[in-house]
């Protein structure tokens, strides 16, 4: 299983990443955890223009999907603001895409990207502006049985 956290800087995709990875290790499953901000490091891809964002976007799916062939489950989070892409890496592996969002403010508004494609279709949709982490988590395994 591929868990895909996308969704604007700061919504939250980190936390929750971060806590399912948790979970997933207490029920016994070996799971790693990919994020943009550490890929974009390891790359030094500090190119944020589309080409730079479309760059780095499929290097973590190319990752994740290596990762993944080894049986063992990724959980990523990243901004990967493009729709297309997305889906098309959906149509590629067991990928359960994890749309986060909130209207609380975070500091991280001027990273926001402004030509974020939210998801259309086949998506768990995640607002933290009012609920906990440990709720997000339960509703993302929910949606995808573990």
């Amino acid at each position: 299983m591929i868990y895909w956290f996308t969704g604007q800087p700061g919504a939250g995709k980190t936390t929750l990443a971060l806590a399912l990875i948790n979970e997933l290790k207490l029920r016994g499953r070996p799971a790693v955890h990919l994020d943009g901000d550490i890929l974009r490091a390891v790359t030094d891809n500090h190119d944020f223009s589309t080409v730079g964002r479309m760059r780095n976007v499929k290097a973590a799916q190319a990752l994740a999907l290596n990762v993944h062939s080894n049986d063992v489950w990724v959980v990523a989070a990243f901004v990967s603001p493009f729709r297309a892409l997305r889906e098309e890496f959906k149509k590629r592996g067991d990928v359960l895409e994890i749309y986060v969002h909130t209207n609380s403010k975070r500091g991280r508004e001027q990273y926001f990207v402004k030509d974020y494609e939210p998801p259309l279709e086949n998506f768990v949709d995640i607002d933290t502006t009012s609920i906990g982490v440990e709720e997000c988590v339960r509703h993302i395994l929910a949606a995808k049985a573990f």
